[in-house]
């Protein structure tokens, strides 16, 4: 047989290499595949670490930039008095000293005009920057942004009073041009009088409820400031921020805290509700236009009020909210016991005749006393076992209410 048929070594593989150095090639190969991918996952983990790097110089800078501004002094708030020229203006601080100061170039002419609010520095008291007309907090609070879930429909017996409040607040907003046509003003404000608990402050939410303008409601107490010259600043305020939001209705509860006749006064707080009583005549009758601006009070002591808030021009309208007779008295029962699933014996003409005297709360009050008996001993229909003990109930609480008054009166 010829070279090319002569036997390989067993030692030695098809090239006629070394099966021992095969073996070690494909060991050698294996291991630079295995080098390649970690190598590149190495690459992988450095451009991940380079960008988190990235983040962490950006994010280091923004609480760098922070803290520079959290320690840098803070400023001044001041009102522009007057503007002289392109680099000087007069401000006064907010301890209420007057300076000269100098101003920022950089600011427009056009944003500062008498009476702006700016930030001072602290140091040179020099005009750094502008700011934005801010309302007092509780001014702010008082727009009501949620329309309330009531309706005319849910005041039982005083059909005749929502008529006359819809005449003096919702016509003249919805209609405006009517009154011009006949050459006579609309009325500015309704007064609502009458004792506790017979709707006065529900149908004011009525209202807010029907009407599409702005709500601003208020309690009287909280226009009661106890430094100079704070009631009179919340006042003026509310009635800002109303016109800015016009058409708007300002409802002020419980006026009596600030509207009591002006007397000698014997306390610095008394003449202060008494700047606040006058703030309230200006705003409301005085030489700034109030126009798409009405104003609902309510008060449970009318005689208490001060003769120049009740003139016409102030409030045009009183409305008198009485105590339901018999027909109004009826529609609220059947308001409040509609829905509640009664027994047969229950007569709403026995109850009409055991509530004389009960005010719209009280009879609200007394539905409610008779649902919890019933469900409390288990039953589904209230019997009118439940609603003589409701009315017990009530007349007992009224009682109690009447001769803490009367301890408290002497």
């Amino acid at each position: 047989m010829g070279e090319s048929g002569a036997e390989r070594p067993p030692d030695e593989d098809a090239d006629g290499l070394p099966r021992s150095d095969r073996i070690e090639l494909k060991e050698v190969d294996g291991q630079v595949r295995d080098l390649r991918e970690f190598a590149q996952g190495l690459l992988t983990d450095k451009i991940y670490l380079e960008n988190e790097i990235g983040q962490l110089k950006k994010r280091s800078s923004r609480l760098e930039e922070e803290l520079r501004h959290l320690r840098s002094p803070p400023f001044i708030i001041g009102n522009v008095q007057d503007v002289l020229d392109d680099e000087r203006a007069i401000v006064r601080s907010s301890n209420g000293t007057v300076f000269l100061v100098s101003r920022n170039k950089r600011l427009p002419d056009s944003d500062l005009r008498p009476g702006t609010r700016v930030a001072l520095n602290q140091d040179s008291l020099s005009i750094i920057d502008v700011l934005t007309d801010a309302h007092d907090p509780l001014v702010a609070a008082a727009e009501i942004i949620d329309a309330p879930n009531v309706v005319y429909d849910d005041l039982g017996g005083l059909d005749e009073e929502i008529e006359r409040l819809k005449e003096a607040i919702e016509l003249p907003l919805l209609q405006p041009e009517s009154f011009e046509a006949f050459g006579i003003t609309p009325p500015k404000g309704v007064l609502l009088c009458g004792p506790p608990g017979t709707g006065k402050t529900m149908l004011a939410k009525a209202v807010a409820n029907q009407t599409k303008a702005t709500f601003l409601g208020m309690v009287g107490s909280e226009l009661a400031q106890k430094y100079i010259g704070e009631g009179g600043r919340l006042v003026r305020e509310l009635f800002d921020l109303a016109r800015q939001r016009s058409p708007a209705i300002i409802f002020i509860d419980e006026i009596d805290a600030i509207g009591s006749k002006r007397m000698d006064a014997s306390t610095s707080g008394d003449r202060e509700v008494q700047r606040t009583l006058m703030q309230l005549l200006a705003e409301m009758d005085g030489f700034s236009e109030v126009k798409d601006v009405k104003i609902i009070a309510a008060t449970n002591r009318p005689e208490l009020l001060d003769e120049a808030l009740l003139r016409p021009g102030r409030f045009d309208r009183i409305i008198e909210i009485p105590l339901p007779d018999e027909e109004g008295r009826k529609a609220i029962l059947n308001l409040h016991l509609g829905a509640m699933p009664l027994e047969g014996g229950v007569k709403i003409k026995s109850l009409i005749e055991a509530t004389d005297g009960f005010s719209g709360a009280e009879i609200k009050a007394l539905s409610l006393e008779a649902g919890i008996r019933a469900i409390k001993d288990g039953r589904k229909k209230v019997s009118t076992d439940d609603m003589s003990h409701a009315v017990d109930i009530v007349k007992k609480n009224r009682n109690k209410s009447l001769d803490s008054d009367q301890i408290h009166y002497g």
